[in-house]
């Protein structure tokens, strides 16, 4: 695996990629939109399924955009989303953000969402993606930040859930609450032109929590996290299973609500 692969700590199990099939510009990138423009070329960092590429690829035709991620698996559903949307300026391959497989001042836009949080060394990563990005162009990043996310009814299983995420994340190397530290990445990456920003995602109505909700009550037990909390002695199955049954019971509360913080930037190259 690459370094990428081996801090992607949440891996590519169905209840992961499920999540980021609902992702677009509008929903995950609004920060981004306004600076997309019709000819330019876009390399795509972390696409996963390609949803937010696909969207990316329809706002800048003629030009193109690339979009890569460590897994060829995922990378076989962004070319079946981008076949859907009838979108033929897009390619798609295996890389690795850490030494992208592209030649300086290749793109006028690099953009990764929900990259830098589960790498080891954010700063080298936005080094290469401004490495690859044209004179004038921008690099632009937006990633959750885990320890300002908040909810309601308070469930001390959801409290343990969190926690756990953060071990496992930091177990491996990587930072959960990203978003609050973008800015200082980008600095630490030697960008001197930063725009920094915010956004949330809510999950309130019946249909979001039953997504976000039952996406976490299998996550939290089939995906790569599972194993790292129990291989790690972060957690026991059995605490698991609790924590499980904690979001099911809080998708089916008619009051419940979920908050999600975003730090965004955006880097003039």
């Amino acid at each position: 695996m690459t370094d990428a692969e081996q801090a992607y700590g949440q891996g590519h199990a169905e209840s992961v990629v499920r999540s980021q099939h609902w992702r677009d510009v509008s929903n995950s990138a609004g920060y981004l939109a306004p600076h997309l423009s019709p000819g330019q070329d876009v390399l795509d960092v972390g696409c996963g399924p390609g949803t937010i590429t696909v969207d990316i690829a329809a706002r800048v035709a003629p030009g193109r955009v690339h979009g890569i991620d460590p897994s060829a698996d995922v990378l076989d559903q962004a070319r079946a989303n981008a076949e859907r949307a009838g979108v033929d300026n897009t390619t798609f391959a295996t890389d690795d953000v850490y030494a992208l497989d592209a030649e300086t001042d290749s793109y006028d836009v690099a953009h990764a969402h929900q990259v830098l949080l589960h790498l080891t060394d954010p700063p080298a990563a936005l080094r290469e993606m401004m490495r690859v990005v044209r004179p004038g162009g921008i690099v632009a990043a937006r990633d959750s930040d885990y320890g300002g996310m908040i909810w309601y009814p308070e469930d001390p299983r959801l409290d343990r859930w969190l926690e756990i995420y953060h071990d496992v994340a930091r177990g491996g190397g990587a930072e959960p609450d990203a978003g609050r530290r973008l800015l200082a990445w980008a600095h630490a990456a030697g960008a001197k032109d930063v725009t920094p920003s915010a956004s949330t995602w809510c999950h309130s109505t019946p249909a979001d929590r039953e997504w976000w909700g039952g996406m976490w009550a299998d996550r939290i037990l089939h995906s790569r996290i599972a194993e790292l909390a129990t291989d790690g002695g972060y957690a026991t199955r059995a605490e698991l299973e609790d924590v499980s049954a904690g979001w099911r019971e809080w998708v089916d509360h008619p009051d419940g609500w979920f908050g999600l913080p975003h730090g965004e930037i955006i880097i003039r190259v």
